[in-house]
């Protein structure tokens, strides 16, 4: 038997399925799982070694898995796609269907087991202590289709931030983007910046959770398009919010002192276990 995780991603998407996949793949291996990652596109597939995992497969959309998977294997799914059918023939072919929930509402449609959206899931590496830089890093996450970084180009100037780049930025594009921040860091220096800054200010909900957990100062900027329950998440561990490019707001946040944030468990253990358990029961 061997377990295929597929975690969604691309140029549109971003990469924080993927950031969760290779954390809890790291644990799925540890305890003699055979595993396999699947993505949409070599690009993720190459980024996954950069976080510790050294094999993966592309394929197109969710229909896919199939043909890749084998009826005594074992499936995780982490995907807003419309699967269109696809989702019960694999509860009734495959071993067992673990998907994560995409909402907050989501819940099993034909016996899979929801692995559920409040989960925090991260990399162990985040859990250890590290020497901070006093910087500020802005990460916006790995794609910016939409230029929101060149629409908000104000903000930046004022805020004198340095820029963590994503994996899907284009190379001309950053050539607009020094002339907005102190610094331009390349995506492939993710895990060390996110460590070592002091100050992490990002878009990317992964890339809070991962900030806040590795002891920097988080502000997550909200673009009114979070789920009610992972507010109550950011609320929990401290992790401060600004509505939008607003720049007043943001040198209010960032004037004051965040009291320690409530640490969490390593669910990634957890989840582990239970999908370890399920296994072999």
């Amino acid at each position: 038997m061997r377990l295929y995780y597929y975690a969604h991603t691309g140029h549109k998407k971003g990469l924080d399925r993927l950031k969760k996949a290779t954390a809890l793949l790291k644990k799925l291996n540890e305890k003699g799982l055979d595993t396999m990652l699947l993505v949409n596109d070599f690009r993720a597939g190459l980024v996954a070694r950069e976080f510790g995992i050294k094999e993966s497969i592309n394929i197109e959309t969710i229909q896919d898995i199939d043909a890749i998977a084998k009826m005594e294997d074992a499936i995780i799914i982490d995907s807003p796609e419309n699967d269109r059918g696809r989702l019960e023939k694999y509860v009734n072919e495959f071993k067992e269907v673990f998907r994560f929930a995409q909402n907050c509402n989501d819940s099993s449609r034909y016996g899979e087991t929801i692995i559920d959206y409040r989960d925090i899931i991260v990399d162990d590496i985040y859990f250890e202590k590290h020497k901070k830089e006093n910087r500020v890093l802005f990460f916006l996450g790995d794609s910016d289709a939409n230029k929101t970084i060149l629409s908000n180009k104000d903000f930046f100037k004022e805020a004198n931030m340095e820029l963590l780049l994503g994996h899907y930025f284009y190379v001309k594009y950053e050539n607009d983007l020094a002339k907005i921040f102190t610094k331009l860091y390349e995506a492939e220096e993710y895990i060390d910046l996110i460590c070592s800054s002091k100050i992490v200010v990002t878009l990317s909900l992964q890339t809070a959770l991962e900030a806040q957990i590795s002891g920097a100062k988080v502000i997550f900027i909200d673009e009114n398009n979070q789920e009610d329950c992972l507010k109550e998440i950011l609320d929990n561990l401290q992790i401060l919010t600004v509505n939008g490019f607003n720049i007043k707001e943001y040198k209010h946040i960032v004037l004051n002192e965040i009291s320690d944030c409530n640490l969490i468990s390593k669910k990634s253990d957890i989840i582990a276990l239970t999908i370890l358990n399920k296994l072999i029961s």
